[in-house]
């Protein structure tokens, strides 16, 4: 498995002087996603829980459903130059029956772009529509409880505190339990991961959980919680206003700002009990 850190040299300059010392950076390696054998999409991620990010990239895109839509994941063709598998292409094949995912060339643009969407025009070009219903989701939670979880999701990034450069994304309990926490160097990346372990836990749809992110609230971001059936997104940031808008549209809670004991309610209150 690639490494999920490295060290490098580094000049550092403060007020004492200049000296050189080791500095822990957070990995960054593409990883080339295939079905099929088809080259589908290409992300830069951190390595680790690759299987759980291709599972979640495809419950996001609406290819998948449940655990049993994939028949086999396995690691091929990626060698450095000494011939080590270098984990970077990840073949996944569908179960019989299961349709093959679209691979226009614009709805992988769109997809892929970590600059996110502007316009109503782009956003009817990649809006999907969930096999899950958000909207009916049973999950709530009390607002002391939801004050936590910031706190307890920083415990948890392991990686963070060693290198300072990674998203979190987690899972949690209506009591609070962070169910599955995960860290990658792309906000996206990190949610994929954790709902690609709802997934392969039978666990979607996800309507029992809420999912909270350690940055911003993005259009995507809220896409992905809706094709999983997750009725509440919490963010340590700020949502986007076609975030705010697409939460809205599909009935999931959004929550922002959330840091200490306040938090910006933007829709779904009724999930979020005082």
């Amino acid at each position: 498995m690639g490494r999920v850190t490295v060290r490098r040299p580094v000049r550092r300059l403060t007020a004492a002087g200049l000296r050189q010392r080791p500095d822990t950076l957070a990995a960054e390696e593409p990883l080339e996603l295939r079905v099929g054998g088809r080259a589908l999409a290409v992300t830069m991620r951190t390595p680790g829980n690759d299987v759980e990010l291709a599972h979640g990239f495809l419950l996001s895109e609406g290819v998948l459903g449940e655990r049993a839509d994939v028949a086999t994941a396995r690691y091929c063709d990626g060698v450095d130059e000494q011939g080590r598998n270098t984990y970077n292409v990840l073949d996944l094949s569908l179960a019989p029956g299961v349709p093959a995912p679209e691979t226009g060339v614009e709805r992988n643009f769109y997809t892929t772009s970590s600059c996110g969407v502007c316009g109503k025009a782009a956003l009817d070009a990649v809006k999907l529509r969930s096999r899950f219903s958000p909207a009916t989701a049973p999950f709530a939670v009390k607002s002391d409880v939801l004050a936590t979880l910031p706190d307890a999701l920083r415990a948890k990034q392991k990686v963070f505190s060693s290198t300072g450069g990674l998203h979190a994304a987690a899972l949690f309990t209506a009591e609070g339990t962070l169910a599955a926490v995960r860290e990658d160097v792309g906000r996206h990346n990190a949610v994929d991961k954790v709902l690609g372990w709802a997934l392969l836990e039978d666990r979607i749809p996800a309507g029992d959980l809420g999912l909270l992110v350690s940055g911003r609230a993005s259009f995507e971001l809220v896409q992905k919680a809706a094709m999983a059936g997750v009725g509440l997104l919490a963010a340590v940031s700020a949502p986007s206003s076609l975030a705010v808008e697409l939460a809205e549209e599909n009935g999931i809670t959004l929550v922002g700002f959330l840091r200490g004991e306040s938090m910006n309610l933007y829709t779904g209150d009724h999930r979020v009990l005082v």
